[in-house]
């Protein structure tokens, strides 16, 4: 996950001696808040002579079509509107270079980027904009999922509340860039800021149940009741690589993976007619509890001596109520 400073939030040092701390840190871009104000891009001139670094600016205004000649003449590499300020539906002119994206607020639904599919990434503003310092709202994890399902060729960024606890959260849901402003200027260093924002050992605040995939978006069947094509089946639709097992009042009976389908049919290929779910099932998956912190939950993976994927998730009396999928984070991470 890039992360994208933004270049405002110290108000102690000119913005120069700024800029120059973030290039000796190696952060990957420079997050430029303007707040319906022109005189942003006599600051992106400086930049442009300072670094080459790639500039993320974000344009919160009711009219967007003042900015379009600033923009033809000073192009950027990200460029995002704030969808609340705007009037009517936004049509950026074709000569206006960079990737475009849309900002939504935490109140606002991400159905509004059906509008937009011609734009390549949402911009989720987690704390109130123009608020330094805020802390992240939860209820964002349901919306960066959900638009994951509903537009999985988009880029998803995240504003506000990123600390070390939320960077690895979102890295692990596959949001590719999230931006830092007092977070990385707070910290005794920026260095000491970028470095908790990557590692994993972290001070945890959010719980599994939080950022997990609920049960009823969770590639499932009912045991001993479902045959070996409704288990494979439902292995390739979940595009998961796996499967929950569950009984009566959806207990965790176990899982059923594509490793485990391999597997099965090396032992039986001499008598594969005879194949059937229980040659396929794991009765004792590693598994964490939906009260886990996310530290709780890298001790659970840490303690395992294989690779981790994905941890089914329970209560306390072991019935599923979700998975915690590492496909992002082993991706980009590892």
């Amino acid at each position: 996950m890039k992360i994208s400073a933004s270049i405002y939030s110290d108000k102690k040092r000119p913005l120069k001696e700024v800029i120059d701390d973030l290039i000796e840190h190696q952060v990957d871009m420079l997050h430029v808040d303007c707040n319906d104000d022109l005189s942003v891009f006599e600051d992106i001139k400086q930049i442009r002579t300072w670094c080459s670094l790639p500039i993320d600016l974000h344009i919160i205004t009711d009219r967007p079509e003042v900015y379009f000649e600033y923009l033809e003449s000073n192009p950027v590499e990200y460029l995002t509107f704030q969808y609340e300020t705007l009037i009517t539906i936004l049509d950026l002119p074709i000569n206006i270079s960079g990737k475009k994206g849309l900002a939504i607020t935490t109140e606002t639904e991400i159905e509004v980027f059906e509008k937009y599919q011609n734009f390549d990434f949402l911009l989720i503003m987690a704390t109130t904009p123009g608020q330094s310092g805020g802390t992240f709202d939860s209820y964002n994890f349901a919306k960066i999922r959900k638009f994951r399902k509903r537009f999985p060729g988009k880029s998803i960024h995240v504003d506000g509340g990123v600390n070390g606890e939320v960077s690895f959260i979102l890295r692990n849901m596959g949001v590719s860039t999230s931006v830092s402003g007092s977070y990385l200027f707070n910290a005794p260093s920026i260095g000491h800021a970028l470095m908790n924002l990557t590692k994993r050992d972290i001070a945890s605040h959010f719980v599994v149940r939080d950022f997990m995939i609920p049960l009823e978006e969770c590639p499932s069947v009912t045991w001993g009741g479902a045959s070996l094509k409704q288990v494979l089946e439902s292995i390739e639709l979940g595009n998961l690589g796996f499967c929950l097992c569950l009984g009566g009042n959806n207990e965790l009976i176990g899982i059923v993976s594509s490793a485990d389908v391999r597997k099965a049919l090396l032992m039986n290929l001499e008598n594969i007619t005879n194949l059937s779910t229980d040659h396929l099932i794991n009765l004792n998956p590693l598994r964490t509890f939906e009260n886990h912190t996310v530290s709780e939950l890298l001790i659970t993976i840490k303690k395992s001596k294989f690779p981790v994927m994905y941890l089914p998730v329970v209560d306390s009396n072991n019935k599923a109520v979700g998975i915690v999928n590492f496909v992002h984070l082993i991706r980009g991470e590892l």
